[in-house]
């Protein structure tokens, strides 16, 4: 292109936004997209694999439990046990074991755990059976549920469910507050 080319571009330019005034600024700043909610998907795959590795200790079948399953984290008054075991606390959540073998029923405690940690439940009802399909062995996600609940960090305390909520087939677990 010659010097004189570009001349002729900038003087046709020129004639052609002749009429044209610049437009004011705008004193609106746009808005930006609201941006997605920060879900702690590291923090809470972290939790839920510390609870698994946890509960995958080989320990967990040495507890043997009698009909009733009863335990209080160390500190638990025994006002709080009473209340549990009487049904004192609202439910805010159950879980249902049945039909589940031991690997997945462990798998869906440790969910249903981190879960109720994330949603800050207190007290929940893990509905384990009471073994009648257990070949001669006895209940054996009841004997395991007892190991497994024990170890957990968030488990306050646990007992036996009243007879209308499942009796000895189901347990009521007292849940530590989430910190805010």
């Amino acid at each position: 292109m010659s010097d004189n080319t570009a001349d002729d571009d900038a003087v046709a330019f020129g004639a052609a936004m002749a009429g044209v005034r610049r437009k004011a600024p705008n004193e609106r700043v746009p808005r930006a997209a609201p941006r997605p909610p920060a879900e702690p998907r590291h923090s809470v795959a972290d939790e839920r694999a510390v609870l698994a590795e946890l509960l995958s200790g080989p320990d967990a079948e040495e507890f043997e439990s009698d009909g009733t399953m009863t335990f209080a984290a160390p500190g638990v008054q025994d006002r709080v046990l009473r209340q549990l075991r009487r049904g004192a606390f609202r439910l805010d959540s159950e879980l249902d074991l049945h039909g589940l073998n031991r690997d997945k029923a462990r798998a869906a405690v440790v969910a249903f755990i981190a879960e109720c940690r994330v949603r800050d439940h207190r007290c929940v009802r893990i509905i384990h059976g009471k073994g009648n399909g257990s070949p001669n062995s006895g209940p054996v996600i009841k004997r395991l549920l007892d190991g497994w609940l024990r170890k957990l960090r968030d488990v306050l305390a646990f007992c036996a469910a009243r007879p209308q909520d499942g009796g000895s087939g189901a347990i009521y677990v007292l849940l530590r507050r989430t910190p805010r």
